[in-house]
């Protein structure tokens, strides 16, 4: 077996410093509440997430990785995911913006993104984020002991396609630790028992990316940048979730 496929089991040790890093994040985000607004732009947000994490002690997991030049993601409208923060990118009434954070807290990582309408947002795009907030808690009320990863994502497209909108395949949650992306791959669409048997420490993302048109996406000139095929709008919620004896723990809660 390839290694990149083994699925580490976490001590509860270690799902404790996963949980204090998924603290810190879902804090970051929070506190970005106030700043997102017309006229601001992604970059404005970028540095203001960085200054932060440094005063609270962390790491930005971003900011370098494999090349990616910030410290956050954001996602504006048609983007659907790794959307570059930059100083020319100003938000405007009506738009919709993910912003995702991955802070290291002790080598661990915590890894959460959140949806936020700038000004007043289109109906359509407010429905949108409402059906893909929904999609992620079907798909983490999936998870438990003996549970298969194919019900994640069962759930997750039956919901999504049921009121009209569409999964992207491209990409996918993850497992994570000490290392910001490992096994399982955890798609966001799939069949009813299938996939990989869930067991009590594993700790993986599930962050569903969906779609008002086409789930096709394309990768813009810089290699990160992902948006829809056809710039319909695309929304996103993250979570980082472990398996417990009993079910599930969100890690990334404030």
């Amino acid at each position: 077996m390839d290694n990149s496929e083994v699925i580490t089991l976490l001590s509860r040790r270690e799902i404790e410093k996963m949980r204090r890093a998924g603290q810190l994040a879902a804090q970051l985000l929070q506190h970005l509440d106030q700043f997102v607004a017309p006229g601001v732009s992604t970059l404005e947000l970028n540095d203001e997430a960085e200054r932060w994490t440094q005063a609270h002690g962390a790491k930005s997991a971003p900011l370098g990785y494999k090349g990616f030049p910030k410290s956050i993601c954001t996602s504006v409208n048609e983007v659907v995911c790794h959307g570059i923060p930059n100083a020319k990118q100003i938000l405007r009434d009506g738009d919709i913006i993910n912003i995702d954070v991955t802070l290291i807290v002790d080598g661990y990582h915590g890894d959460t993104s959140k949806m936020y309408f700038v000004g007043e947002p289109l109906a359509i795009a407010r429905r949108l984020v409402e059906v893909t907030d929904k999609c992620r808690q079907l798909g983490i009320e999936q998870v438990k002991p003996g549970a298969r990863l194919g019900d994640i994502g069962a759930a997750i497209q039956d919901y999504a396609e049921s009121q009209g909108f569409s999964v992207v395949r491209d990409f996918v949650g993850h497992g994570i630790s000490n290392i910001f992306h490992t096994a399982p791959q955890v798609a966001h669409y799939g069949t009813y028992g299938t996939g990989k048997k869930l067991r009590p420490g594993m700790v993986f993302t599930i962050e569903p990316m969906i779609n008002e048109g086409t789930y096709e996406v394309e990768v813009l000139k810089d290699k990160w940048t992902a948006v829809t095929k056809d710039r319909q709008l695309s929304a996103q919620c993250e979570h980082t979730i472990a398996v417990t004896d009993s079910g599930y723990e969100i890690l990334t809660l404030p």
